[in-house]
């Protein structure tokens, strides 16, 4: 995972290293303008989708150990199936209700 992480970091600089002498070169300035609007409306774009991204993968990493120790629960007392299987529900509702938050946040990014 640090791995990862120092990729996309160092991928993300790169970029920038590339694009930022690209629009100084415009020697009229109607480009840089141009460029700046361009760049702002797709990093919106970007923001806004991981956001909704990372919601919904905390959200089904949420459910995933939610369902896990919920059967775990279960296993260890069958006598307790409903009480912990309710439980459950309302837990991955919960969770569920996070990631339609951040779905809808992410979208509201966007516009």
């Amino acid at each position: 995972m640090k791995k990862l992480v120092a990729l996309t970091a160092l991928a993300s600089l790169g970029l920038m290293i590339v694009v930022d002498p690209a629009v100084a070169q415009d020697a009229a300035g109607d480009g840089a303008e141009a460029l700046a609007k361009a760049s702002a409306s797709g990093l919106k774009g970007i923001g806004g989708g991981l956001a909704a991204g990372i919601g919904a993968l905390g959200a089904g990493v949420g459910i995933g150990r939610i369902g896990g120790s919920a059967v775990e629960a279960i296993a260890r007392q069958p006598e307790m199936a409903g009480s912990i299987g309710t439980n459950m529900i309302i837990t991955a509702a919960l969770v569920e209700g996070v990631a339609l938050f951040a779905v809808v946040v992410g979208l509201l990014a966007i516009l």
